[in-house]
C-alpha cells in the first residue's frame, strides 16, 4: 500500500505538472480518458490503450551515427537496459491477436545516473487523431448510443467527412496483412523529435524500429488458422532463438517538413540513418514484469533529444496520468 500511495502522489505530481501547461490548447484529461472508456468500453485494472500486453527486456547498444546526432548517454556503444512491452491495439484484454489492428512497442531506456528515455511506438507511420480536441471528437463520435449501443452511424460520418484525417490510420491498418508475430512488424515514433549534439546542433526527424529480419505479415487463411491468442508465445519462442531484434533508424527530416502533425509522415526518400540497435533478452510471465505502472510518456526525454511542437506529443503525459491513477485504484494488470 505504500508503494501504491507513492506511485499514485508521483503520478498525481506529473498530472498537475503536465496539465497546467496545457489547459489553453487541451481538453481536460480526466475527459479524455472518460471519453476513452466510454467509446472502447472498461476494463478494470487494465490500460485505457493497448490493454492487450506483455513485458520484455531489452539491450540497446547505440552507434557512431548517433553519438554523432546526440549527446544522450543511450548512444555511448555501452549495452543499455531496456524496459520492453509490446501490446495489441485497443482497449480490450482479450483482443484477438489475428486482425489488422495495431500493435504497439512501448519502451523504457533505464540510461546512466538515473535517466530515463520513455517512448509510445506504433504499427504505422501515422497517429489517429492531429490535436488532442480531435481526439475527443473522434472518440465521442465512437461512442455507443446507450438505446442501440452501437455508435449513431450519422455522428460518426458526419465527424469523419469534416476531419479526414482520422481516417488515415485505419486505412493504413486495411492495406497492411495481420503482423506474423510483434517482432516482425515496424514500430513508428510518429512524432518529431530533435536530436541534439555536443556542438548544440540540431536535427529534427521521425523514428522507426525496423525488425532486423525483415517485416513479416499473414496471409487472411493463414491468420484465420493462428487463431486469436498467438503472439505472445510466438514473442517467447523467438526471444528463446535470439530473433528479436530491430534497428533504431530515424528519417532526417528537412526544415520545409511538418512535425507538428502525427497524422503527416515525412516524404518519401527522406534519409534514413541507423543510431543503434535494440534486442530482446527475456519476456515476463503474461501478467507480470517491471512494465506494469510504467505509462511510456514520449516527452520523458534524455539530455540531447527534444521534443517537437506537436500538440499530441505535449498532451499525453495528463490522461496517462489520470488513467495509471485509476489503474492503481482497480488494482493493476499487466
Amino acid at each position: 500500500m505504500r508503494k501504491l500511495a507513492a506511485t499514485f502522489t508521483l503520478c498525481t505530481a506529473f498530472v498537475s505538472s503536465a496539465y497546467a501547461a496545457e489547459t489553453v490548447t487541451s481538453p481536460d484529461p480526466t475527459k479524455l480518458v472518460d471519453a476513452f472508456e466510454a467509446a472502447n468500453g472498461k476494463f478494470d485494472g487494465y490500460r485505457r490503450s493497448g490493454a492487450k500486453g506483455i513485458c520484455a527486456m531489452g539491450e540497446f547498444v547505440g552507434n557512431a551515427e548517433g553519438r554523432a546526432l546526440s549527446v544522450a548517454s543511450a548512444f555511448s556503444g555501452q549495452k543499455i537496459p531496456v524496459i520492453v512491452r509490446f501490446s495489441v491495439g485497443g482497449a480490450n484484454p482479450k483482443a484477438a491477436d489475428n486482425t489488422k489492428s495495431q500493435r504497439n512497442m512501448a519502451l523504457q531506456f533505464n540510461l546512466p545516473g538515473g535517466e530515463s528515455w520513455q517512448m509510445g511506438n506504433i504499427s504505422a507511420p501515422i497517429f489517429g487523431a492531429s490535436s488532442p480536441a480531435q481526439l475527443l471528437g473522434r472518440l465521442e463520435s465512437l461512442t455507443p448510443d446507450p438505446i442501440t449501443k452501437a455508435p449513431n452511424p450519422e455522428k460518426v460520418k458526419a465527424f469523419a467527412e469534416a476531419n479526414p484525417e482520422v481516417l488515415l490510420q485505419s486505412k493504413y491498418f486495411a492495406s497492411q496483412p495481420v503482423p506474423a508475430s510483434f517482432a516482425t512488424v515496424n514500430y513508428w515514433g510518429v512524432h518529431g523529435f530533435a536530436f541534439v549534439n555536443a556542438k548544440g546542433d540540431k536535427q529534427f526527424g521521425k523514428w522507426i524500429f525496423e525488425p532486423i529480419g525483415g517485416v513479416q505479415g499473414l496471409s487472411d487463411e493463414e491468420a484465420k488458422a493462428k487463431g486469436s491468442s498467438f503472439l505472445f508465445e510466438d514473442l517467447r519462442q523467438r526471444v528463446k532463438d535470439g530473433k528479436v531484434a530491430f534497428n533504431f533508424n530515424l528519417e532526417m527530416a528537412q526544415p520545409s517538413d511538418q512535425l507538428n502533425n502525427a497524422t503527416v509522415p515525412l516524404p518519401e526518400g527522406r534519409r534514413k540513418v541507423t543510431l543503434g540497435t535494440l534486442k530482446v533478452i527475456s519476456v515476463s510471465d503474461d501478467s507480470g514484469g517491471p512494465c506494469l505502472n510504467i505509462t511510456f510518456v514520449p516527452t520523458v526525454l534524455p539530455k540531447g533529444v527534444e521534443a517537437s511542437d506537436d500538440p499530441m506529443l505535449a498532451a499525453r503525459a495528463a490522461p496517462y496520468a489520470v488513467g495509471l491513477g485509476r489503474r492503481l485504484t482497480e488494482g493493476s494488470k499487466q
